[in-house]
């Protein structure tokens, strides 16, 4: 994993990475420090069963960007949906909200 990732995380940014006990995660980032190079997980996806929902914390160079996902289907959008509800994050909720409602028009007016 990259070592200047740190210069590019933002809070919310949704990256994957290992614990220091070789945990796999996958979640968003809560908080960071640029002099601690420390970053803070909100922990969506784990191989370990119990962190998930946890913040851990990790090093900013054992964690790597996930790349913004191209949803196509609104069963992706379902999906996501669940997950900023689960997660409480109302705008990504909204926006996706906006999207399910916009594909679900155009499927609407095609079909009329």
């Amino acid at each position: 994993m990259g070592t200047t990732n740190h210069s590019i995380l933002n809070i919310g940014d949704w990256v994957k990475g290992e614990t220091r006990e070789g945990e796999l995660i996958i979640g968003y980032v809560e908080t960071f420090t640029l002099i601690e190079e420390v970053v803070s997980i909100k922990v969506v996806t784990s191989d370990n069963q119990e962190i998930i929902g946890k913040t851990v914390q990790i090093l900013t160079k054992q964690v790597k960007i996930l790349p913004n996902s191209q949803v196509t289907n609104k069963e992706q959008v379902r999906f996501l949906i669940d997950l900023a509800l689960s997660t409480g994050d109302e705008d990504w909720f909204l926006e996706l909200s906006a999207k399910l409602k916009a594909m679900n028009q155009l499927v609407e007016g095609a079909v009329h």
